[in-house]
């Protein structure tokens, strides 16, 4: 994740529930204004556009990592926002708008790369672009995300509505689970991208995301430590 955000000072408590509207159309709108400056930037100065060998291709590595990695970031995103409307840790709500504000930022560079090469933002089959490639892990993906199942990490609704109906530190526990295991899910996706990619502005976003999330994983894991919590299996 490499998108420079000002990182206010720990955030303060959850505003009583009177406010909480509020609150969550600031997010909204927030969140909106990231994803266009992220996309719009791409846009303006050019970034993926003809920045390699040529276009890509529907079924490149380029265009498969956009697209799933943006639909990966976006739930990232959702539990992040949740964990800054239902959190009172001040630590966890700095990292929930960390989370929030990268992630939304590279979605919208991502969906903004895809724009400019004239390709869909979404696609029939998930991960299909890494089909025979072995990941950091040495793990073959093909099939992975396939017939529109989850990708590695990404939470169930069940998952996501057992989050919704938790409050206090059980909510802070589950949230960093969670959040950990979406991390290293998305891990895979970022190293095939890195190392197979034909753009180098792909190749180097894919590279950063694989660094900050492993060093946000690391910190995550402490954070669930010190919190009572254990850790999800890996996907």
């Amino acid at each position: 994740m490499t998108a420079v955000v000002d990182r206010p000072a720990a955030a303060a408590p959850a505003s009583p529930p009177a406010h909480q509207p509020l609150r969550t159309v600031l997010l909204a709108v927030i969140a909106v204004a990231l994803l266009v400056l992220g996309g719009g930037l791409a846009v303006a100065l050019g970034i993926g556009d003809d920045a390699g060998p040529g276009t890509p291709t529907a079924d490149s590595v380029d265009a498969g990592f956009s697209r799933d990695m943006s639909v990966h970031h976006l739930q990232g995103v959702e539990m992040a926002n949740l964990a800054l409307e239902r959190s009172t840790d001040p630590e966890v709500r700095q990292l929930a708008f960390d989370i929030s504000a990268t992630q939304t930022n590279q979605v919208g560079r991502m969906q903004g790369w895809l724009a400019m090469w004239g390709l869909p933002l979404t696609g029939e089959e998930h991960m299909a672009w890494m089909g025979g490639r072995p990941a950091a892990g040495g793990h073959d993906m093909s099939g992975m995300g396939a017939g529109g199942a989850l990708m590695p990490g990404m939470a169930t609704e069940e998952e996501l509505a057992g989050l919704r109906d938790l409050s206090g530190t059980a909510f802070d526990v589950e949230f960093l689970r969670l959040m950990t295991r979406h991390h290293q899910g998305g891990a895979e996706m970022a190293a095939v991208a890195a190392a197979d990619g034909e753009q180098d502005v792909v190749r180097t976003l894919a590279r950063s995301i694989a660094e900050a999330q492993a060093a946000e994983t690391t910190t995550m894991t402490s954070m669930l430590t010190a919190r009572g919590g254990t850790p999800l299996p890996p996907p």
